[in-house]
C-alpha cells in the first residue's frame, strides 16, 4: 500500500492543459522573489474545454511582506487568509488565492477548525509550478495533510463504507461555509472519481494523527459562516470586480439570475453583505 504522500506526489504531478500551466507560470511571475509554488484545483481539472470557465489557483509565497508592496494587503492576507485576485492570460480567465508556505501547511492540518483549505485539497489538485525542489516538496507535504484531516474531522462511523465516509465528510464541510453550490455537491465530488477516493482511503486513514479529534461541527459552522462573510467583505476591497464574480458564481451553481446594479458596483462591500442574507433565506447558499 502506498503512503499518502506518495499518492499525493503522483497526483500533483499529473499533466494539465498547457494553457493552465502557462497561466500558473504567469501568476508566479507577478511575484518575483516570493512565489514558491502554484497549485491548480477545482472543477476545471475535469474539463477539456477551458474557454469561458474560471480557473482556480493557489499561489504559495514565502512571506506576505515579500509578496505585497502595500503593507495593508499583507496584513489583510495575514489576518483573513487568503487574498484572492482575478487574472487573465492566454485568452483564459482565472482567480488565484495567496497563502504563505507556513499558512498553507497549517490550514491543511488538524490544528485549525477552518475547513476551507483542507476540504479543497483533500480533493484532486495539480502542482503546476514550483520555484525549486524544496518548494515542491513542501507543497506536497502540506497537501498530503488534507485528506487525513478531512476524514478525522468527520469521525469514523462503524461499518461505514469508505466512499460514504468521504461523502459525509465533504457534506459536513459544505455545511460550514457560505457556499453557492447545490446541496448534492458533496456527493458529486466523490462520484466524479470514486476510484480515486477508494485509492486514497486506506493511506489517508492510516495517516490520521493519533491526536486528531472529530466533531465540533456546530462551532465550525458558526465560525465558518462568520469567516465567509468577513472574506466577502475583504474581497470587495481587494478583488477587482469581486461583486460581479460573486454574482456569476452564485448564478452558475445555484441557477439564480442575479444582476448587479450600478449602485452595487459603486458600493461592493454593502452589496456583498446584502446578498448573503437574501440568498440564505432563498436556500441558494448554505
Amino acid at each position: 500500500m502506498s503512503d499518502i504522500r506518495a499518492l499525493v506526489r503522483e497526483e500533483l504531478a499529473t499533466p494539465v492543459d498547457p494553457r493552465a500551466a502557462a497561466m500558473a507560470a504567469a501568476i508566479a511571475a507577478h511575484y518575483p522573489g516570493s512565489a514558491r509554488a502554484v497549485l491548480f484545483y477545482g472543477s476545471c481539472l475535469r474539463e477539456t474545454q477551458l474557454d469561458g470557465l474560471m480557473l482556480d489557483f493557489y499561489l504559495i509565497v514565502s512571506d506576505y511582506g515579500d509578496a505585497f508592496p502595500k503593507r495593508w494587503m499583507a496584513l489583510a492576507n495575514r489576518l483573513i487568509p487568503p487574498n484572492v485576485f482575478p487574472f487573465q492570460h492566454g485568452g483564459l480567465i482565472a482567480k488565484y488565492a495567496v497563502l504563505s508556505e507556513a499558512d498553507f501547511d497549517r490550514l491543511n492540518g488538524a490544528e485549525t477548525r477552518n475547513v476551507s483549505v483542507w476540504a479543497r485539497f483533500a480533493q484532486p489538485s495539480r502542482l503546476v509550478w514550483a520555484v525549486d525542489d524544496t518548494a515542491r516538496d513542501r507543497a506536497i507535504a502540506a497537501v498530503a495533510r488534507a485528506a487525513p484531516t478531512l476524514l478525522a474531522a468527520a469521525g469514523r462511523v462503524e461499518g461505514e463504507a469508505p466512499l460514504d465516509w468521504w461523502r459525509r465528510a465533504f457534506a459536513l464541510t459544505y455545511s460550514v461555509e457560505l457556499r453557492a453550490e447545490r446541496t448534492n455537491r458533496a456527493q458529486s465530488v466523490v462520484d466524479a472519481d470514486p476510484d480515486r477516493y477508494l485509492r486514497f482511503s486506506e493511506p489517508a486513514i492510516a495517516a490520521i494523527p493519533a491526536s486528531a479529534r472529530s466533531g465540533v461541527w456546530a462551532r465550525r459552522r458558526i465560525e465558518g459562516k462568520l469567516l465567509s462573510i468577513a472574506r466577502l467583505a475583504k474581497a470587495s476591497l481587494t478583488y477587482a470586480g469581486g461583486i460581479d464574480y460573486l454574482a456569476w458564481k452564485i448564478n452558475r451553481h445555484a441557477g439564480t439570475k442575479i444582476e448587479i446594479k450600478p449602485w452595487q458596483r459603486r458600493w461592493p462591500l454593502v452589496a456583498a453583505l446584502t446578498l448573503v442574507p437574501r440568498l440564505i433565506r432563498g436556500g441558494a447558499i448554505r
